[in-house]
């Protein structure tokens, strides 16, 4: 039977039709150890087969979060679930990019049966969430009128705010409520002075991208200067202003970039509000702001409403 197996996994035929795929394809075995990883899975990931193949899945490599950020590595691995039920499995995931950024997907595990039913393993297949199409019209939309940040290749500052203005529009005009996320890179200046600006640049993209990817294609999030970022959020009352920005906190926490051979955690702080009738753009970016600095007064790597 484990003849079969590998026979299965070796097969180039087999291999040149995973390598096809646009999803990302990864096989393990019994003990959740990687046997197999696709081209698909090599570009969404950023880890190389000769990175990922021969390592467990689940000893820090992808760190598989929920949308709470609560790793699923351990106790609630689909691979594990699909292999112990004998049944495919689905879910919504984040999984951690070799640059460090969390990235949202749709992942499928199902299990790997021979002879008389015995599990032999288990695939994975997984697929980009992030809209990664829509994302580049949108780049190539805003480089043509300048609203693009080349740095993040996020709106900038003025895109930002014609986004508030035209959403302070709709909610006199129609009552579409929407909030703010005003929010801070914790201790930039100190990654700045210790490890020079390129590692600065780093960040930025880092925590521009997880922002990004951790919002709805309906939120706008823009690079309001500096270490600042700005995320409109629509449809949204306190409660759920409160989760998107407690999300995005987190995983921006899960986060990670290696420093100078050193891993380093980056945190933010944030500040959430609501929109009101009578706020022009500068008014609610400015309390915004001042609940950001609050975050920072409390300790950091927090969100004030």
């Amino acid at each position: 039977m484990k003849g079969r197996t590998d026979n299965l996994l070796t097969d180039k035929s087999y291999r040149r039709l995973l390598d096809s795929l646009y999803e990302g394809v990864y096989l393990v075995d019994r003990d959740r150890t990687i046997v197999y990883w696709n081209d698909a899975a090599e570009l969404m990931t950023g880890y190389r087969r000769s990175e990922v193949v021969g390592r467990h899945c689940w000893d820090g490599l992808l760190m598989h979060v929920d949308n709470r950020g609560t790793s699923l590595c351990a106790d609630r691995c689909l691979l594990h679930e699909a292999m112990e039920s004998k049944k495919s499995v689905e879910g919504k995931v984040f999984f951690h990019h070799r640059d460090g950024h969390e990235v949202p997907v749709t992942v499928r595990a199902t299990p790997i049966l021979g002879d008389r039913g015995k599990v032999l393993g288990a695939a994975q297949i997984f697929s980009d969430n992030s809209s990664t199409e829509d994302l580049e019209r949108k780049i190539r939309e805003l480089e043509r009128m300048a609203l693009l940040d080349p740095l993040t290749k996020l709106g900038n500052r003025r895109y930002g705010q014609m986004n508030l203005s035209g959403k302070l529009r709709e909610l006199k005009r129609y009552g579409w409520p929407f909030g703010v996320l005003f929010i801070d890179i914790d201790r930039f200046k100190t990654v700045n002075d210790t490890y020079g600006h390129d590692a600065g640049d780093r960040v930025l993209r880092l925590v521009a991208a997880t922002i990004r990817n951790g919002l709805r294609s309906s939120d706008v999030v823009v690079r309001w200067g500096g270490e600042e970022f700005v995320a409109i959020v629509a449809s949204v009352d306190e409660e759920k202003l409160r989760h998107v920005g407690e999300k995005l906190r987190v995983l921006v926490e899960r986060s990670s970039i290696s420093l100078e051979k050193e891993t380093k955690s980056i945190t933010i702080s944030l500040g959430a509000t609501l929109a009101r009738k009578k706020d022009s753009t500068a008014a609610l970016v400015k309390r915004a702001d001042a609940l950001m600095y609050q975050s920072k007064k409390q300790g950091r790597n927090r969100l004030s409403i």
